[in-house]
């Protein structure tokens, strides 16, 4: 009997096809901040390398100093375009890439296949490159628009119409586009966006792991009470995120709950005066050890944000053997299953979101048991599995999809 070549999850070895020469378009960067959409690039090109393929890669960053930039990373050569920072969320940075690296790149290298990141600016001159120089084009979708439309420009008659448009022109261009979970998958599908798969999920369950639950790191969170019910809310702090939601459930969980937030973003200023009076402490944003210590020293992790394409924060708080209470909205309910690793609830429902807090505060076992489930399902999402099935199947999809589109 001839053995398999799959894994026991069904996936290809990572060196299965032969190298490529890739050309990856990303914006904003994920070489100067931490978030769950910078650690996805970031494995992704780590397992490319160890596979062999060669990527060029083209990004843009306003706001490092240009001595700062990094240059390489796990040996690919990683050129900066300039760019501008976005009127409506200032800490990141877009391009059209008008000085046309992008072209200077892939002329001199000549891809098989340009991977650019959606939604942004520089799908445009992506998708003038590929169209010109007969390229296969893969567009990898992070941040639901229609979503953020409702949250920033609400204001605008038929906002959602105008987004769901503007989706709709540039993803009919790509070969295949490659979202973040299920959900998202199916409602690009029934807006008229073709050619749809799913990018797997991975997370580090070495870097987010229990063994850093910190007494230390519980007393700063907790401002110096490590023995009250600690909820915690980590990532990028804007208005899309809801964060502001959880004020009324603290409130109503009494003297004893305490909240703390950790991340940065351009709503920190506003929610530390709207949090002011109440158990909230505030971090700023963390890295490595000490992001994994505030993940693993907390009770609870609350998401109520309802524009997760795919929500690593719930990954790696299940990473970390703590259970989660998230909104049952975009990519969330994809991974966390409702009474088994945490809580779903009606993003806006203040009542259905302090009855699932309550019942793992008033729970301590039920807290344990669903903290260990969450780590042992968390396990399964490798980022190696994820990056084989990307190079494997899904660019060798996008370049089977040009060649019968051509």
């Amino acid at each position: 009997m001839t053995a398999s070549i799959y894994n026991s999850e069904g996936i290809l070895p990572l060196e299965h096809s032969p190298p490529r020469k890739i050309c990856l378009m990303v914006e904003p960067t994920p070489f100067t901040h931490i978030s769950g959409y910078s650690n996805r690039f970031k494995e992704m090109l780590r397992f490319l390398s160890k596979a062999g393929d060669k990527v060029n890669i083209l990004t843009v960053d306003q706001r490092t100093p240009k001595q700062k930039l990094p240059t390489t990373l796990f040996g690919f050569n990683i050129e900066h375009t300039h760019g501008f920072t976005f009127p409506l969320y200032n800490h990141i940075s877009l391009s059209l890439d008008l000085q046309m690296k992008g072209r200077a790149m892939m002329k001199k290298i000549r891809p098989d296949l340009i991977h650019v990141s959606s939604p942004g600016f520089m799908l445009i001159p992506a998708m003038i490159y590929a169209r010109l120089m007969r390229i296969p084009l893969l567009m990898s979708y992070h941040t639901h628009v229609p979503m953020y439309a409702e949250k920033y420009l609400g204001f605008m008659p038929a906002h959602k119409w105008v987004a769901w448009a503007l989706l709709r022109w540039a993803h009919t261009k790509a070969d295949l586009t490659l979202c973040t979970s299920p959900q998202i998958r199916a409602e690009l599908l029934e807006n008229g966006i073709p050619r749809v798969d799913v990018w797997k999920k991975g997370v580090d369950s070495e870097q987010f792991n229990p063994k850093f639950r910190d007494y230390e790191t519980r007393k700063m969170m907790t401002d110096g009470n490590p023995d009250d019910f600690l909820i915690v809310s980590v990532g990028r702090i804007g208005a899309e995120k809801r964060i502001k939601d959880f004020k009324p459930v603290l409130e109503r969980l009494g003297p004893n709950a305490r909240f703390c937030i950790v991340g940065d973003g351009p709503q920190l200023k506003e929610l530390k005066r709207y949090f002011k009076g109440t158990n909230t402490v505030f971090t700023g944003q963390l890295l490595g050890e000490d992001l994994s210590k505030t993940f693993a020293s907390a009770d609870v992790s609350v998401v109520p944000s309802d524009t997760e394409t795919l929500g690593f924060v719930v990954m790696e708080s299940m990473a970390s053997g703590v259970p989660v209470v998230g909104a049952a909205a975009g990519g969330i309910p994809d991974m966390l299953k409702d009474g088994k690793f945490g809580y779903l609830f009606k993003p806006g429902d203040t009542e259905e979101f302090l009855k699932k807090v309550e019942k793992l505060r008033d729970d301590p076992e039920l807290r344990l048991k669903m903290g260990a489930a969450a780590r042992n399902e968390a396990g399964k999402w490798r980022w190696e599995d994820a990056t084989s099935f990307l190079r494997n199947v899904q660019y060798e999809t996008a370049i089977k999809n040009f060649e019968q589109r051509s």
